[in-house]
């Protein structure tokens, strides 16, 4: 059997959607970060493999959890994240609940509801910014803003993909409820071009993920580390935009990304605003009411 280094797709940390582990954040801690980060990728990549069985799948990613654990010190993508987590006195709990969300990549491909996809986001989404608020040191009153905004995020890139995901591994993040509330079927991802019956579900999606982005909108002000406001500042003005998009743009046919050049721009806008939201943070502290 392969290693899970070997069944690298080759996509690295520059290549993602939004931002991870950019310039804005301190180089203390930009190295735990990337650590996690070819940790979760390697066992994203296993996951999405297509030509490796849903047995082989699963025993790969039992392998890297015991290498995280410190149980098995085969695979170094674990040990080299388990000695991060040791030096910097970390929780394994994260990286753990991401292996749970690409076990059920590999065990469960459709999703009832909006609450079971949230189920889902629960695992894939929500404890990769878990772990870098932990890695900043910030509070934990903060996870709740962390968590919608992370929810959000993945359903951006399950609606950017959902073509490709059902062409190529028959996994459906559209909720069945969604499609067949609309009259549409789980076949017509597969089209070049969506059909205005899955052009309706995309569009109810998108406009449940601003829900989410409006929840996480305090997010940014909430942070203590300044250059870390500033990445989650930017990355939410990223998905307004991509949410944006995906209700004017076909996925299945049309490509509903940010060139270089749009990246920037709306990464601009997202630090003016983060800014200004801290401004607004310090502005309200000072004139809060004091007790006597």
């Amino acid at each position: 059997m392969s290693t899970p280094g070997e069944l690298r797709s080759g996509k690295g940390h520059r290549d993602e959607n939004f931002p991870v582990a950019s310039r804005l954040i301190a180089p203390r801690h930009r190295a735990p970060i990337l650590a996690f980060y070819e940790f979760v990728r390697t066992a994203d990549d296993i996951a999405d493999h297509p030509k490796l069985t849903a047995e082989a799948k699963l025993t790969l990613l039992d392998a890297l959890e015991a290498s995280l654990l410190g149980a098995d010190g085969q695979y170094v993508e674990g040990t080299r994240l388990r000695a991060v987590l040791t030096e910097r006195q970390l929780t394994a709990r994260h990286a753990q609940d991401l292996l749970t969300a690409f076990r059920m990549d590999v065990t469960k491909l459709r999703y009832r509801d909006w609450d079971d996809l949230m189920g889902y986001c629960t695992y894939s989404a929500m404890p990769v910014g878990r772990f870098v608020l932990d890695v900043h040191g910030e509070d934990r009153s903060t996870w709740p803003a962390n968590d919608a905004l992370c929810a959000a995020l993945q359903i951006i890139n399950h609606l950017q993909d959902c073509g490709k995901d059902y062409r190529d591994l028959d996994r459906v993040y559209v909720p069945l409820d969604v499609l067949a509330a609309n009259g549409a079927n789980v076949e017509e991802i597969g089209r070049d071009a969506a059909s205005p019956a899955v052009r309706r579900c995309i569009n109810q999606l998108a406009v449940r993920t601003s829900t989410l982005l409006d929840a996480s909108a305090p997010f940014s002000a909430r942070i203590n580390d300044f250059r870390l406001a500033m990445e989650v500042a930017v990355i939410q003005a990223l998905a307004r935009r991509l949410t944006a998009m995906l209700t004017a743009r076909d996925p299945l046919s049309e490509r509903v990304h940010l060139k270089k050049a749009g990246v920037a721009a709306v990464g601009v806008l997202g630090m003016i605003a983060g800014t200004l939201g801290r401004i607004g943070r310090v502005f309200s502290a000072a004139h809060a009411p004091r007790s006597a």
